[in-house]
């Protein structure tokens, strides 16, 4: 049987290059690189797993980058990517970017290090996202939840605009003109999109847009107490608030308890995404849901695909439709 000690004499380098190359250090030139691939490939040298895979230039494993781990709607949609990438016998990375352009940079550049067949990404800022520097680079990457304009890449995202339209048009509806908004950051795509469908109901129906019922989080439940604070206590509040996304509503809904105000009577509210309490407050929450376990499948089967090879070169954008559930008291 061959050693690296064999490997490092046919390729007439160091032991220590031979590893460097086996585990992905880098540091090696592309000619000495090549070299050694061939030598291991030739005495059939095969210690490791990594090893083979070098040798097939395949790893067998996808890197997930979320921005958000404690969002609920993210371990739901790995679910998704991991029951796929099972079935084609892939393994797949996970890692939480916390809606950091930094960490989401190094995460990027760790994971290429290791040889991942591909991505799925879920960028933290579409409008400063370290992927713009990837456009050129070999490894396939699909997008998830958020897009980024004008880029390469597929998408798997949400008809934003067509969820949060459909539920101020039931708040309004209901006889509600005093419609808040908790929106999500205006940099990224969901944040947008909801803001965008939110306005157009109200065009739509010919309510007037009124700028001080309108404030913009972060995608996190503290944003969402804080900007159910700020609305609630206006002279002339909302009678009812679209938030977008849970973890807001969360934030939102403490809030409103801890006043001692009540659901429908006080305050109407609406959450994009649905939640696990949902269906136990009191009245039910109505929300938006998206198929968050059909989203993952679908991003994993995408760059699956990609990987493969089964895929035309141009970039793929898939719109999944959300459900808005209506939960009467």
């Amino acid at each position: 049987m061959s050693t690296i000690k064999d490997v490092a004499k046919k390729a007439n380098v160091s032991i220590a290059t031979v590893s460097r190359v086996i585990n992905g250090l880098g540091g090696v030139k592309p000619d000495t690189e090549k070299r050694i691939l061939k030598a291991i490939k030739e005495m059939n040298y095969l210690p490791n797993h990594l090893a083979r895979s070098m040798v097939k230039k395949r790893t067998d494993t996808i890197g997930v980058i979320v921005p958000d781990i404690t969002n609920p709607f993210f371990p739901e949609v790995i679910k998704g990517i991991e029951v796929s990438a099972r079935k084609h016998g892939f393994t797949t990375f996970l890692a939480n970017s916390n809606e950091s352009v930094a960490e989401e940079s190094r995460i990027l550049h760790v994971l290429r290090k290791r040889r991942v067949d591909g991505l799925i990404v879920t960028t933290s800022n579409e409008l400063e996202s370290p992927l713009l520097q990837f456009e050129s680079d070999e490894i396939p990457i699909v997008l998830l939840d958020r897009d980024i304009e004008g880029s390469s890449y597929d998408a798997v995202i949400i008809d934003n605009v067509g969820g949060a339209y459909a539920a101020v048009k039931h708040l309004i509806t209901e006889g509600h003109s005093q419609i808040g908004l908790i929106a999500g950051p205006s940099s990224v795509t969901p944040g947008r999109d909801r803001t965008k469908g939110y306005l157009k109901a109200l065009k739509d129906f010919g309510i007037q847009v009124n700028p001080d019922y309108i404030r913009e989080g972060d995608f996190k439940e503290e944003s969402g107490y804080r900007l159910g604070s700020e609305l609630l206590s206006m002279p002339s509040p909302p009678t009812a608030i679209f938030s977008c996304n849970n973890l807001m509503t969360l934030g939102l809904l403490k809030y409103i308890q801890d006043q001692g105000l009540r659901l429908k009577e006080d305050v109407t509210v609406i959450g994009f995404d649905d939640l696990d309490i949902a269906n136990f407050i009191k009245p039910p929450l109505t929300v938006v849901s998206r198929p968050m376990r059909y989203m993952g499948e679908v991003a994993a089967n995408l760059l699956i695909d990609r990987i493969n090879g089964l895929e035309s070169t141009e970039p793929r954008k898939i719109v999944l439709v959300p459900q808005l559930l209506v939960r009467e008291p």
